[in-house]
């Protein structure tokens, strides 16, 4: 049951990229993150008093609900947050193939911290993700390149950060460690419904603190009550069902397994991506190979620990 959630899970995510594209109204405007994280917290808010109206309400355990509140702090504020300026920089197919790179990010953590071993298959994957990652960056940076080339030239790490792949990354270590977190929190409170809710307040409430210093957080929170965009409302529900779905899935299955079937996420963002916008013209050679890599690497780790 946890992998077929996690199937659906990857499914919601991919058209959660697609729309936060479509709905992006270019850099440095609201994405929608703020939204999607406020729309966490009542779907999970929904799920939870439903389910503890038939069973009763659990017991609060508050070793596990740190879990949760870091959790949150690292996937629904850290994690989304940077994911969605990933895909308003980069669109929605790279950023897929981007955070691609959480895998070896979960292979690094379980080195440093449960003193796992770094095998043959594990350093082979992590080889072929780091390849996807490396063909994605070099094909952008030709392109933008071949787009603007009357433009003066910018520094490498400018060019890098303007497209995005700063966010990427960053978002794809803080998601490996709130999933460490997750599942750490479900081992005593094996309640996912209120370990999302419980995440997503605490995201939210970073989030507004975050808003009293910088401007890009401030419009973010005064956009979500003052205009509304019907792509960054759907990508918020679709990203909060796959939160909400990914951490039942965790809640019945290893994380490993759920790592490699929500490597499929990649996949499905080209399909919708063509099936929304009927064009191929984002669908390059290089992206799909990218994609490819990605996916394999990810299964190369999983299936051979």
């Amino acid at each position: 049951m946890g992998e077929l959630l996690a199937l659906f899970s990857a499914s919601c995510f991919a058209a959660s990229n697609v729309t936060i594209t479509r709905g992006s109204r270019g850099k440095g405007k609201d994405n929608g993150a703020f939204l999607s994280i406020l729309l966490t917290a009542a779907i999970g808010g929904i799920w939870w008093l439903a389910g503890s109206a038939g069973h009763g309400f659990p017991h609060m355990n508050p070793h596990s609900m740190l879990w949760f509140g870091a959790a949150g702090l690292l996937t629904i504020f850290v994690g989304r947050v940077f994911l969605y300026a990933s895909i308003q920089h980069l669109g929605a197919v790279p950023a897929s193939a981007v955070k691609r790179l959480n895998p070896v990010f979960s292979v690094l953590l379980g080195v440093a911290l449960l003193g796992e071993r770094v095998d043959a298959a594990m350093a082979g994957g992590m080889l072929l993700i780091a390849a996807s990652f490396v063909l994605l960056i070099r094909h952008s940076l030709k392109t933008a390149a071949a787009e603007d080339a009357s433009a003066p030239r910018k520094p490498l790490a400018e060019r890098l950060a303007n497209l995005g792949y700063f966010y990427g990354p960053v978002s794809a270590l803080a998601y490996a460690c709130g999933y460490v977190a997750r599942k750490e929190g479900l081992a005593g409170m094996p309640d996912p419904a209120f370990g999302t809710m419980f995440g997503s307040i605490v995201g939210a409430l970073a989030f507004v603190l975050m808003a009293q210093r910088v401007d890009s957080y401030r419009v973010s929170v005064r956009q979500t009550f003052t205009s509304f965009n019907p792509w960054l409302f759907a990508a918020g529900i679709l990203s909060s069902a796959g939160q909400l779905l990914y951490f039942a899935a965790l809640s019945s299955s290893t994380i490993a397994r759920c790592a490699v079937i929500s490597s499929t996420e990649a996949i499905f963002t080209i399909f919708f991506t063509v099936a929304l916008s009927r064009s191929f013209k984002q669908l390059s050679g290089p992206v799909l190979a990218a994609a490819a890599l990605g996916v394999a690497g990810t299964m190369f780790i999983v299936l051979n620990r």
